[in-house]
């Protein structure tokens, strides 16, 4: 991950460095905490039938280790780089620079020299999306952040519970990190529910039982915010959005703002993220179609490129290449494409 000023490595630079983790180690902690609370104090002291300790280990374990493998790929996966071919040349730059007091000159230099680069996307005004910190063309669905750095393709959200973006190389991850806490946190809930109603009832002893306790809070907690963000990245993923698109919808050449632009049917959205082989879906395991920089977009958007991305190799499996995708007109597609200009808003900053 870079970090803003990692060039002078300073003390300021490793004081930012190591503030930035944690969140991710109060988390690491909490989970430690629970894995000895469950597994000690709950199961090897509490619970009596020995059938019933065995029972519950092994779907503790199984929901401990996929949670906890899901949350190391959401934080140590790299989250990608821009290809240089987008950075613009330095003599561009520095004419770029040098008509700073004129946005149609600074704009024609910037298309002259995106006309060969495969994007649609472009800004509120109409112009070439580019990234002055970076002196790059923005790839489709690219943004900056200020946290990391640099260009993050297919941003979502900088998250600081994981110390990292949220992007193309991680996204799936994300999502069943989420899931899979969410499903320990029940099922941790669920199963010390018997027993914390025994703490309440009087009937639990020893120093023990205060773990149990605050084990069934701390999930019921945990569980209950996780169900509104796992169902809201749910529903992005259906519709083929990440969060900053759901804020402001993305702009594409003669179109404008679309917030179904990239939407290409609900089961092909899905597959961009989670891949087309049912068996790796729910394994924290790198399966995303597409290379993060070129995306499949709605039939009225293919014209807007630059250039027609005849070349590009990747295919779904029914004939059409991934970045030159059409939606089907199936019944979804229809209505989308008949409340079109009723539902299209545009935002301005």
């Amino acid at each position: 991950m870079a970090v803003p000023g990692s060039d002078n490595k300073g003390p300021c630079y490793w004081c930012f460095k190591t503030v930035k983790w944690i969140p991710v180690l109060f988390i690491v902690t909490i989970v430690a905490w629970s894995y000895y609370a469950y597994v000690i104090q709950l199961c090897l002291i509490t619970v009596e039938s020995p059938a019933k300790q065995v029972i519950y280990l092994l779907f503790y374990h199984f929901f401990f280790f996929m949670f906890s493998w899901s949350y190391w790929q959401t934080i140590f996966t790299d989250i990608g780089q821009v290809p240089n071919k987008y950075k613009i040349p330095d003599a561009d730059y520095e004419a770029y620079i040098n008509h700073s007091d004129s946005y149609e000159t600074q704009n024609t230099i910037l298309e002259t020299f995106a006309r060969h680069l495969p994007i649609t996307n472009i800004t509120i005004s109409g112009g070439v999306r580019f990234c002055e910190k970076c002196k790059i063309i923005k790839p489709d669905r690219a943004h900056h952040c200020s946290v990391c750095g640099v260009c993050i393709l297919k941003m979502d959200h900088h998250c600081p519970w994981i110390n990292n973006c949220v992007s193309f190389t991680n996204y799936k991850f994300f999502v069943l990190f989420l899931g899979y806490a969410l499903a320990y946190c029940a099922y941790v809930s669920l199963t010390s529910l018997p027993y914390f109603i025994s703490f309440w009832r009087g009937d639990l002893q020893g120093m023990g039982r205060f773990h149990i306790l605050f084990l069934f809070f701390v999930a019921i907690m945990f569980g209950v915010s996780l169900m509104s963000l796992f169902g809201y990245h749910c529903y992005l993923v259906c519709e083929n959005r990440t969060t900053l698109e759901a804020f402001r919808p993305p702009s594409f050449r003669g179109v404008g703002a679309d917030k179904y632009g990239f939407h290409i049917g609900r089961y092909k959205n899905f597959q961009e993220v989670f891949g087309d082989d049912p068996k790796t879906w729910l394994l924290p395991v790198s399966t995303s179609l597409g290379d993060g920089i070129e995306y499949p977009v709605h039939s009225r958007h293919q014209q807007s490129s630059y250039h027609s991305m005849d070349n590009t190799q990747t295919s779904l499996g029914d004939g059409l290449t991934f970045p030159q995708r059409q939606m089907e007109e199936d019944q979804e597609g229809l209505l989308h494409e008949q409340n079109f200009e009723e539902e299209t808003t545009h935002y301005y900053s």
